[in-house]
């Protein structure tokens, strides 16, 4: 047990702080969990006990352990209840920054001097909400992949005012926790892995947009040809188009032009509230399950496309401070299933080939997202090329 942070409250119960509050009580935490209603909590302890039962059933862990879990999460619609004698509050209400910001500045009159205050925030502002706090030093972002359960990775994100203790302990919970945590240096819009899913839609949704694919061709390209879990608009679908679209605002509002988005493709479906899986409609017809993608489109899309995005922002990332490529190889690995990580695939496929790709892109598009970043130049330019000569992103 970490001797440090003992008990937990979670503030919002839906799927995943659900999630989150079953991983810790999973590993001998108490968890408190608060939500604005007893039903609303009812449903998630009920979540919880199908999930556990879930664990027992394919022996991972035995009936005894799953009661045992159950039996140390509290539910309350009380936040004094929960949080006054906690170590730690994970915030994983609804993306919001101003809903957010009230969150903590009421849990931060609540709670003791000593307790962290982390947010489950796919891409707001840490700094923002600890600045509604008397502690931001002791506020970091702990971004969770659904189901939290199931997935590896956390993004460990540094607010402005972020202290390195708080980094250090959270990042060691993390891993007691059995997750792989990765640590965004910086407070930036995105993080890590949506920063570079964003590119990577924006680069699909604008191909299909010109018409120089369909979406079932970039999809089967990604997936078959690329060895992608899923393609981009399966994937879009299964996110959320509301999401998607949200994220891509937050992006291009933060980046400008290099994520400019596709409204033509994306905006008529959310406006139709045609938002993927969850709604039975989207890109795809979801209403008789998963759509099947055709194989046989495998060639219609150059995957490579798909790949040069992805280094580029990556690389964006290097020369911004804000991710080491390490973190960002396994943040795309765990969080998004990649067969590799973009760091790796440019120092394989050699960073002069990337940018070259990129150039001719640009040329004929002009459009910023293939506007190679200058690190790519400055590497090509001292000849580090990749693994065939020992250096690229990584040193070999």
């Amino acid at each position: 047990m970490n001797v440090e942070i003992r008990s937990i409250a979670v503030i919002g119960a839906g799927a995943m702080g659900h999630g989150i509050a079953q991983v810790f009580s999973m590993k001998g935490y108490r968890v408190n969990i608060v939500d604005v209603s007893d039903e609303i909590l009812k449903k998630a302890l009920q979540n919880i006990e199908w999930s556990l039962s879930k664990f027992v059933e394919k022996k991972r862990i035995g009936r005894e352990d799953a009661e045992a879990a159950l039996a140390r999460i509290k539910a309350t619609t009380s936040y004094e209840e929960a949080v006054r004698d906690v170590d730690l509050v994970i915030e994983a209400a609804p993306e919001n920054l101003e809903l957010k910001k009230k969150i903590f500045s009421t849990v931060d009159r609540l709670s003791k001097p000593h307790t962290i205050l982390a947010s489950n925030t796919s891409t707001l502002s840490i700094t923002e909400m600890g600045r509604a706090t008397s502690r931001p030093d002791k506020v970091i972002g702990m971004h969770w992949f659904n189901p939290p359960q199931i997935m590896q990775l956390i993004e460990v994100v540094k607010g402005e005012d972020t202290s390195d203790e708080t980094l250090s302990k959270i990042v060691e919970l993390s891993r007691f926790l059995g997750k792989t945590p990765i640590v965004c240096k910086k407070d930036v819009r995105g993080f890590i892995v949506n920063r570079i899913l964003g590119a990577v839609f924006n680069e699909a949704y604008w191909t299909y947009y010109r018409g120089e694919a369909s979406k079932e061709g970039i999809d089967s390209s990604v997936k078959y040809a690329g060895g992608f879990p899923m393609g981009w608009f399966e994937l879009s679908d299964y996110v959320g188009l509301d999401i998607v679209y949200e994220v891509g605002r937050v992006l291009y509002e933060a980046y400008g032009e290099r994520f400019k988005p596709c409204l033509e493709v994306i905006e008529p479906l959310v406006n139709q509230k045609k938002l993927g899986q969850k709604t039975g409609l989207g890109f795809y017809d979801w209403m008789k399950g998963r759509p099947r993608i055709p194989f046989e489109l495998s060639d219609e899309y150059d995957v490579e496309r798909s790949w040069m995005v992805a280094v580029n922002e990556a690389a964006w990332l290097v020369y911004e401070n804000v991710a080491e490529p390490h973190d960002i190889d396994t943040g795309m690995k765990l969080g998004a299933g990649w067969p590799q990580g973009p760091c790796e695939y440019a120092d394989r496929k050699g960073l002069d080939i990337i940018l070259n790709n990129l150039i001719k892109l640009y040329e004929k598009h002009r459009m910023e997202m293939y506007n190679p970043c200058p690190l790519l130049k400055e590497y090509v330019d001292r000849k580090w090329i990749g693994r065939i000569v020992g250096r690229g992103f990584y040193n070999y």
